[in-house]
């Protein structure tokens, strides 16, 4: 097995994403296979780590996989590399509410592997020590095996702190550089393929100011479960999976069971109006309100509505939901989308939900327990005689506690599915039964 290491923050914005970004960037430079992770529901830093490491970038998250799914996930996807990156999320003990779950703590713990701290240390010496010791004594079963300084003023500053915290050892000492940087949006950053991205700049930073042995030596083989990959069927079927800069948010674990399911993944781009010969859609997140003109003009969009009466199972995800509704309306413009429901759209200013989801399915081909995330800043208005089929014990949804409209055998919905926690066989079996009529 391979030996991992995690990279956490004190807080959000510590730079934790430039450490890890730039540690995999540096050990890639070595010429090692790396393997890289991100804990919790994110699709764009992975875009990064993907880019990166030449190897995709997979989720670890504790409340959508429980900690038998991260385990399991680490056995299945590390195979082959040289050592696993995994980069956490938020503060290393921030959790669901007021909990450890899905927290960069709670995957440490499952996976009994060590945490290298980021710590901003800007405007202080001493009291980066105090900083250190509670986090390092705040819960036994985390094990905080080194220090990464950052924003360190000089180095007369970071020995300062050095000589404050002789139990831990300080890895790395990242000085102030305003030249490493990824743009953001109100979504986060940009996707990878959205921006140039000079990792050989990043990787040459990390080289001079951490020391990457010392992280190799740190880094342990994780505790997870044996793993062995079954037979994969022969393919009987194609899922078209929309792919492009309107929708972009996807886990690469669904596509792996996409094919664990006898399905071939096609990959097309509704914004250059491609509709391909498949027998079930998937429409994922992104930014729709991004290019509503070319959306609107595509001719996928025009497409999908007899698609859909005719029978065809489609599955559109927040973006995705935008995109499938009856209209869009943005900055006070309405923009016509693809119509499977009786739905209209509207873009906010404000956010307008963001966290974990939790509820039950009562039908189309979702039935059951679902868990996932939500993170959107659009509101759907409903038809009276819109069908939604979640009922959300934990999340804000469509309308009322109430998320996934359905038609036919269409189903959208602003929750995000992990393949864990989404009935995968049953969409690629009502796919097949389509292709069959």
């Amino acid at each position: 097995m391979t030996k991992a290491v995690l990279i956490a923050g004190t807080n959000s914005g510590v730079g934790k994403t430039t450490a890890s970004m730039g540690l995999m960037a540096a050990l890639v430079k070595r010429g090692m296979q790396v393997q890289p992770y991100k804990v919790g529901p994110d699709y764009i830093d992975p875009s990064y780590h993907t880019a990166i490491c030449k190897r995709a970038s997979r989720n670890l998250d504790t409340f959508m996989m429980e900690v038998e799914g991260v385990k399991r996930e680490v056995a299945r996807t590390s195979g082959g590399s040289d050592i696993s990156v995994i980069e956490g999320v938020m503060g290393l003990f921030d959790g669901m509410d007021s909990t450890e779950v899905a927290s960069s703590a709670h995957v440490a713990k499952s996976l009994d592997v060590p945490v290298i701290l980021v710590v901003n240390v800007h405007g202080m010496s001493r009291s980066a020590a105090a900083i250190v010791k509670g986090y390092a004594e705040f819960d036994p079963g985390v094990e905080v095996a080194g220090v990464i300084l950052n924003k360190v003023g000089s180095p007369r500053h970071a020995k300062m702190i050095r000589d404050c915290i002789p139990d831990i050892p300080i890895v790395g000492a990242l000085p102030r550089n305003k030249d490493i940087s990824v743009p953001s949006r109100h979504l986060g950053l940009h996707m990878a393929f959205e921006c140039e991205f000079d990792t050989s700049e990043l990787a040459g930073f990390i080289e001079e100011n951490v020391d990457l042995d010392a992280i190799i030596g740190l880094s342990r083989e994780p505790n997870t479960y044996a793993y062995e990959e079954k037979e994969i069927p022969e393919t009987d079927l194609k899922i078209g999976v929309a792919m492009d800069k309107a929708f972009c948010f996807y886990y690469a674990d669904m596509f792996d069971e996409f094919r664990r399911n006898g399905a071939e993944v096609v990959f097309f781009s509704p914004m250059a109006g491609e509709l391909p010969d498949v027998d079930g859609m998937y429409f994922g997140g992104g930014y729709p309100e991004l290019y509503p003109c070319e959306l609107e003009a595509s001719a996928t969009t025009k497409a999908l509505k007899d698609l859909s009466a005719d029978g065809m199972p489609i599955y559109g995800e927040c973006g995705g939901l935008q995109y499938l509704s009856t209209s869009y309306e943005i900055d006070d413009i309405t923009y016509k989308m693809a119509d499977l429901f009786p739905a209209r759209t509207v873009l906010t200013k404000k956010l307008q939900a963001l966290g974990y989801t939790e509820g039950y399915a009562h039908g189309a081909f979702i039935k059951g327990p679902v868990r996932g995330h939500e993170f959107h800043y659009s509101a759907t208005y409903c038809d009276n005689d819109a069908r939604l089929t979640f009922e959300m014990k934990r999340g804000k949804g469509i309308k009322d506690g109430w998320d996934g409209i359905v038609e036919h055998n269409s189903l959208a919905c602003y929750q995000h599915a992990h393949p864990v926690s989404f009935p995968v066989k049953a969409f690629v079996d009502m796919c097949r039964e389509y292709k069959r009529s």
